[in-house]
């Protein structure tokens, strides 16, 4: 289906009980990573490790959060966020990744939550966001089976404490991230660059997943979701024109990847099976033997909504006889291909489309679902003047991502709502601080906060339930 209004403008008005909301996570803005009991995780590791972290940053401090939640509460409050989204510090809750929860851990997260309600703004906890606990990660991390266990322990924790007053839980942030950023190329934490390794985290990951979801069920969790980074697969040709009928070849190698990125993880989730592409793949770089009787079963526990964080599309075409990138075992013979568009600061091209289509296809594929958008958002080089950031790049990017959210619901997208990555700027993982994703600007130096043009436009979008023409107005 070709989408054709997503640029259009005019009035967007959403459905109504469209979720409106922004996502953080653990590391990347709490800080206390010595404090209250918390363990050290493998991104307290990666980050302390010279060279693996742009100018040597850590999350040790980050946006100090811990401390200054309710500051960043009653900012969310002032934008009127009726969501917020959050992750769990799974080495704060269980230093070692096992064993009795700290109550101290436990404590920060009743507070913040607590904080949340009194504010009128829904909890959306998250389990798994990256920073699995060093002392698995000694263990064989999620390459072992093991950690699927103890995440599920950890699950169950996090429900017996929150569960009365937290209806919504994800139980992974894209595993795609975790598994090959972190296992096949090394440059995301743990920093393990094996193709096998990565395949097997990826799985124990879909394990770890199906078995929390079971856990969390069984223990009366309202809704349940798992995050993924899907993203449309597309020709360099197809980025301006989706049209573009691709070559034998080029239409191979989009499915291909398609395979590798998305449905090798909302295939099992949802369906109980694995793409022959990945399973090829696997049985290509060290076999199968991870996957095992059952295991897809568990893995198929019933979800009801799919997360979708989405920045920009991914562009590849045929190149016989290239071998596969480091990050994408199984991509052999596909080149990873510029795209023709505007970039962000992080070097993104920016094609507002890419999440219509991404997400009329997801709906057409996975039916029996609801999706909702998690992270979407850009990284610009924000400067605070006169105590303003007037962040117009960011503006016109969430205008246009929303004007596609919007166009693919009157496509027939079962999107129930949009949350931006991300509330505030952040430790953004190998990036450092130098990458600023935030609605909110923040001085790393003192932690003030400064709301920029993008939040305060967003706060007239929430109220409104949608927007008329929007920040390029002519």
């Amino acid at each position: 289906m070709t989408i054709t209004t997503m640029e259009a403008r005019g009035t967007v008005v959403f459905p109504e009980n469209f979720v409106w909301g922004a996502a953080t996570a653990s590391y990347q803005i709490e800080g206390a990573a010595k404090e209250g009991g918390r363990g050290p995780s493998i991104w307290d590791t990666f980050s302390a490790t010279p060279g693996k972290v742009r100018d040597g940053d850590t999350g040790e401090v980050a946006c100090d959060h811990y401390h200054r939640y309710r500051d960043d509460v009653a900012l969310m409050r002032e934008l009127g966020l009726g969501a917020y989204r959050f992750s769990v510090a799974w080495p704060r809750i269980q230093p070692t990744g096992s064993g009795p929860a700290n109550s101290a851990g436990l404590g920060f997260y009743d507070r913040l939550v607590d904080e949340l309600l009194e504010a009128g703004i829904t909890p959306y906890v998250t389990l798994y966001h990256w920073d699995l606990p060093q002392t698995l990660e000694d263990l064989g991390g999620w390459t072992v089976r093991d950690t699927s266990h103890r995440f599920a322990d950890y699950a169950a924790i996090m429900h017996d404490r929150l569960g009365d007053r937290v209806s919504h839980w994800t139980t992974l942030n894209e595993p795609w991230v975790a598994a090959f950023l972190g296992y096949g190329n090394g440059v995301h934490a743990p920093g393990r660059t094996s193709a096998h390794d990565a395949l097997r985290a990826a799985h124990h990951l879909l394990l770890g997943h199906g078995l929390a979801a079971r856990t969390l069920r069984a223990k009366g969790a309202e809704e349940i979701m798992l995050v993924v980074n899907s993203a449309p697969v597309l020709t360099p040709a197809q980025v301006n024109d989706p049209d573009v009928a691709p070559s034998a070849a080029d239409a191979e190698a989009v499915q291909r990847i398609h395979a590798l990125l998305t449905r090798q993880f909302l295939d099992p989730a949802l369906a109980g099976r694995y793409p022959e592409e990945v399973l090829s793949a696997a049985g290509r770089n060290g076999g199968t033997a991870h996957i095992r009787d059952g295991d897809l079963e568990i893995v198929n526990a019933p979800i009801d909504l799919v997360g979708v964080n989405y920045y920009n599309p991914c562009v590849v075409d045929a190149a016989p006889g290239l071998p596969a990138d480091a990050a994408w075992p199984g991509s052999e013979g596909v080149r990873f291909a510029p795209a023709d568009a505007p970039v962000t600061a992080m070097g993104w091209p920016i094609v507002p489309s890419g999440l219509s289509r991404l997400l009329v296809r997801l709906s057409r594929d996975y039916p029996r679902v609801g999706l909702m958008v998690t992270e979407n958002g850009a990284a610009f080089d924000d400067v605070v003047e006169h105590g303003r950031v007037h962040d117009d790049g960011r503006l016109a990017y969430l205008e246009g991502h929303l004007r596609a959210a919007h166009a693919a619901i009157t496509a027939g997208a079962d999107l129930r709502g949009y949350l931006v990555w991300s509330l505030l700027d952040n430790f953004e993982w190998a990036e450092g601080y130098r990458r600023r994703f935030g609605l909110v600007h923040v001085d790393y130096a003192t932690q003030a906060r400064t709301l920029k043009d993008s939040a305060l436009w967003y706060r007239s979008v929430i109220s409104d339930n949608g927007f008329t023409w929007g920040p390029n107005k002519p």
